[in-house]
């Protein structure tokens, strides 16, 4: 069996609206046929806490899907560089939110390869429950997944 090297992790609430986005494209990938080499998860809204616990010294490369806010137009797929994340100068540790970027800086300067790729949501709704992605958004989830596939194969 060949090792995992690349791992894909969603994030995000399937409940939130378009925060579900992540969630949406890991569920769309686990159905096709990757190659071996590569493991999905949906990490939902805990993405942090499951890259802690899943990266070892096999992974080469780590893809996070999740949505944004940049300002952008709805449905918008943006490649983001370790760089353009948020600079958090510590992590700040609670039962429900953990910052990403920190820890993703880290693997980046460990040599681990991060790729974010993000999609400009329309509607976050928390704290009100609303399940399902805008339409804008929904658009984008094959997008995405074009992209990953395309960062798989490099």
């Amino acid at each position: 069996m060949k090792k995992k090297d690349i791992l894909i992790v969603g994030c995000g609430n399937l409940l939130f609206g378009d925060d579900g986005f992540g969630c949406e494209v890991v569920s769309k990938l686990e159905k096709m046929n990757l190659p071996d080499n590569v493991e999905v998860i949906d990490a939902g809204a805990s993405g942090a806490y499951y890259l802690m616990t899943l990266v070892d010294e096999d992974i080469k490369k780590i893809i996070v899907v999740d949505a944004i806010d940049f300002d952008l137009e709805p449905g918008t797929i943006k490649k983001i560089d370790v760089d353009e994340l948020p600079n958090i100068k510590k992590y700040s540790f609670d039962a429900h939110n953990v910052p990403l970027a920190p820890f993703l800086k880290d693997l980046h300067n460990k040599g681990i390869e991060v790729v974010v790729i993000g999609c400009q949501g329309k509607e976050f709704t928390m704290p009100d429950i609303k399940p399902g992605l805008s339409e804008e958004v929904a658009k984008a989830v094959d997008k995405a997944i074009e992209i990953i596939l395309g960062e798989i194969k490099k």
